[in-house]
């Protein structure tokens, strides 16, 4: 066949953040840290690019999570639903068996998990897939541990083009900025069966 009797209508969207370093006081009239969109319907022939920008020269003695004047985000499945603020241990998310990356087709759901948990620290679980060299692996890394607060992480994160294999639904959190008592940055997948193709 030739190449345009194989192409398919597919969706692409983007997952983002938004906001900046402090209160709603601070920040008016922007906001604080969220993800946008914060609930994405997508079917399983849609793709979606998990990324984000951050800075490291944020107006000083601004209220935030990490070093002083610092922007970082990650993403992890929640242990729940919404109001649930913990989550998954990397190796027990379920999503890690339904999410494929288009931009590292050989990244195994765990390798992606990682990358999107260390914001890019981690390029994978253990280097095995072949695109992550084991140094920038979680199980190889060569440099210094991930700081608990991702303060050595990358600012900014390129992350995956993903797909969902099947339906289903994700809730996550970015575990630097999700303050339990008085900031909230998380969001929600839907995942619903490909149109009919009438």
């Amino acid at each position: 066949k030739q190449w345009y009797q194989r192409r398919v209508a597919i969706t692409a969207g983007n997952l983002n953040v938004r906001g900046q370093r402090g209160n709603i006081v601070q920040n008016y009239p922007s906001v604080e840290y969220d993800f946008v969109p914060d609930k994405i319907t997508m079917t399983t022939d849609d793709l979606v690019h998990v990324q984000w920008a951050g800075i490291n020269t944020n107006v000083p003695g601004r209220a935030g999570e990490g070093k002083d004047q610092t922007d970082r985000n990650n993403l992890l499945e929640m242990s729940g639903d919404p109001d649930t603020s913990y989550p998954f241990n990397l190796a027990d998310a379920p999503w890690i068996k339904n999410i494929a990356s288009v931009t590292e087709p050989k990244a195994s759901g765990l390798d992606i998990a990682v990358a999107l948990a260390s914001s890019g620290y981690f390029c994978g679980k253990d280097g095995s897939s072949g695109t992550c060299p084991a140094g920038l692996s979680l199980d190889g890394n060569t440099r210094e541990d991930l700081q608990k607060q991702l303060d050595n992480a990358p600012a900014s994160y390129f992350g995956h083009v993903i797909r969902f294999k099947a339906p289903g639904q994700v809730y996550y959190l970015c575990t630097r900025n999700n303050n339990f008592t008085n900031r909230s940055q998380k969001g929600m997948i839907y995942i619903t069966p490909p149109k009919s193709k009438n």
